[in-house]
Order: C-alpha cells, then sequence, then structure tokens
C-alpha cells in the first residue's frame, strides 16, 4: 500500500511540476469532461432525442477536440517563450494561452452540465448558471484582440 501511496504522488507532483498553472484547469477539465459525458447520457432520457452510438461518439470527438484546442494552447505558449528566449530576455512565462483556453472550455463544460442536469429534473441554484456564464464573458471578453 505504502508503494502505491508513493507512486501516485510521484506522478501527481511530477504532472503539477510539468504543467505548473495549466495543471488545475486540466484536472477540473477531465471531471468536467466526465462528468458532462455521463449527465449527458443520463439526460437523454428525458429528451426527444435517443441515444445513439453516433451521438456517443460525436460527444468523444467533441472532448477530443477540447483537448486539441488545449495544445494548441500549449503550442502558442511554447511559441511565445521560444521567441521570448530568443530575444535574450530571461522571462519564462507559464502556459498562459492554454488556461485561458482551458478556463473558456471548464465554463461551458459546466453549462453544459447544468442544462442537463435540469432537463433530469434536478433544481440548481439559480446564480451557478449565470455564474458560469459571466466567467465565460469575463474570459471572452478580456481575451479580445482588437
Amino acid at each position: 500500500m505504502q508503494k502505491v501511496k508513493v507512486v501516485f504522488i510521484t506522478i501527481w507532483s511530477a504532472l503539477f511540476s510539468a504543467l505548473g498553472i495549466l495543471a488545475l484547469p486540466v484536472v477540473l477539465l477531465v471531471v468536467g469532461n466526465v462528468t458532462d459525458y455521463i449527465t449527458g447520457i443520463m439526460a437523454s432520457q428525458y429528451r426527444e432525442e435517443q441515444v445513439s452510438s453516433y451521438k456517443g461518439i460525436r460527444g468523444i470527438y467533441k472532448k477530443v477536440g477540447m483537448w486539441i484546442l488545449i495544445i494548441i494552447g500549449c503550442m502558442m505558449d511554447s511559441l511565445i517563450k521560444y521567441t521570448v528566449q530568443y530575444m535574450g530576455l530571461s522571462v519564462s512565462p507559464p502556459y498562459i494561452i492554454a488556461t485561458v483556453v482551458a478556463v473558456w472550455l471548464i465554463c461551458n463544460e459546466i453549462i453544459s452540465i447544468l442544462e442537463n442536469l435540469i432537463d433530469i429534473g434536478i433544481a440548481i441554484p439559480p446564480f451557478l448558471m449565470p455564474l458560469a456564464q459571466l466567467i465565460k464573458g469575463q474570459v471572452e471578453d478580456k481575451t479580445k484582440l482588437e
């Protein structure tokens, strides 16, 4: 049991060390992806549409697409880091773009989960949906390039 604990802590420590600021959003997005998929399946019986393998695969593809967006954000962050180092600056920016992308995706997942819960018939506190939409809107507003 002690060896399992050591391995678990080592893996988590390495992951959080490698990802830095991006670690928590990555964990939250994994939890959001799984929860959204499960609640989507649960809510489908309360909707007019039926569950099908096509819709299930499409949902998985959408989740994979989310992770591709995170990878693109990491690539852009790496380009920025490389450019900064090439210019001779001793600044090492964290995964800022990937983190913003992840936060935006997490907000989408939260909104989708709440919609699924509403369709199931679960009463949600009236502030949750507007709060998730507000955070998503704030991320969009703060990152507009004009």
